[in-house]
């Protein structure tokens, strides 16, 4: 007598329970009461919490994209790829929160313009669905300016990396900040110093060294106040000068090599010239600037944090350097 199943299931090793089939169907409908049968584990008793029964400061989901339109300096909109991180608060009392929810109130505004003021009103809708008592949202993306050369009269299209932030307390004190990264060229005068030392003591060839370099300029907006990313480009740029370029001749990149000699800094100085340009716009509450200069002498690099050290603000506790990489 043979012992040989006569399933023919052909699914692999694992049972399945009488009476149930290993099959989707594609034309089951889901009506309201068999939708309100549905378990809802995540939010249950709170006898069911595993662990330490304490409140959590953060939690919610990151990264999911989807397509955002902007708002530009010149009232255009232009349509990018946004990545979205929403949290909220959890008291120590619930087990846990929908998070899909999340996404699907943002979701209600993804046909909306997006300017850093909306982030207020989606995080009012995070606390009554979630009733929750914090709330946080960034919204990070690559925005487009379009950038003339030196001396050519060429163009090209210059990335920015942007975050808007918001965050919604305990009291619904709603606070918005941009984090702005600007990409340029450092040219060490210690080096050009040491080179021209080198030809007028020893009639002997050399050349300076620069690098790539890049400032994150974080600032919080007084409320009621608006500050544009074009705005945050323009401090940059009167500060530092030495933006990298993106289409050049040969007439650009002379001229960019006369922009590093008329401009020379350490990441010290980078540091104050973006803290005294920024500082002088009082649409900005508060504001940190890190600077990196990714060096071409050493094989590390230098780095400098300041911040305008406003109560409850940025301390220049920052420390993700790596992060500064380009």
């Amino acid at each position: 007598m043979s012992n040989k199943s006569t399933s023919s299931s052909g699914a692999g090793s694992h049972s399945t329970q009488p009476g149930l089939q290993r099959q989707y169907d594609a034309d089951f409908r889901v009506t309201p009461d068999y939708r309100a049968s549905l378990p809802d584990v995540q939010n249950g008793p709170v006898a069911e919490i595993q662990g330490a029964q304490i409140p959590i400061q953060q939690v919610g989901i990151s990264g999911f994209r989807l397509p955002l339109k902007f708002l530009t300096a010149k009232n255009e909109q232009v349509t990018l790829e946004a990545m979205v991180t929403g949290t909220v608060s959890l008291s120590g009392e619930q087990k846990g929160i929908n998070m899909s929810r999340l996404m699907r109130v943002f979701y209600e505004f993804k046909d909306r313009v997006f300017i850093p003021e909306l982030l207020e009103e989606i995080l009012l809708r995070y606390k009554q669905e979630l009733q929750c008592t914090r709330a946080r949202l960034r919204v990070a993306f690559n925005y487009p300016m379009l950038r003339p050369s030196l001396r050519s009269g060429l163009e090209g299209y210059q990335y920015y990396q942007v975050v808007y932030e918001g965050t919604l307390c305990d009291l619904n004190w709603f606070r918005k900040f941009i984090h702005f990264d600007f990409v340029y060229s450092s040219a060490c005068p210690c080096s050009a110093e040491l080179t021209e030392h080198a030809q007028d003591a020893r009639q002997t060839y050399g050349i300076p060294h620069s690098q790539r370099s890049k400032a994150r300029v974080s600032v919080e907006v007084q409320p009621g106040a608006s500050v544009t990313i074009e705005d945050l480009h323009a401090h940059c740029l009167a500060a530092l000068h030495t933006e990298t370029q993106v289409l050049v001749r040969r007439e650009d990149e002379q001229a960019f090599a006369e922009l590093n000699g008329a401009f020379q800094k350490f990441v010290e100085d980078a540091a104050r010239l973006l803290y005294e340009q920024v500082d002088g716009d009082r649409r900005i509450r508060d504001f940190q600037i890190v600077c990196a200069h990714l060096e071409s002498l050493h094989s590390h690099d230098a780095v400098a944090v300041v911040c305008k050290g406003q109560p409850n603000g940025f301390d220049a506790s920052f420390t993700d350097f790596a992060s500064l990489v380009c």
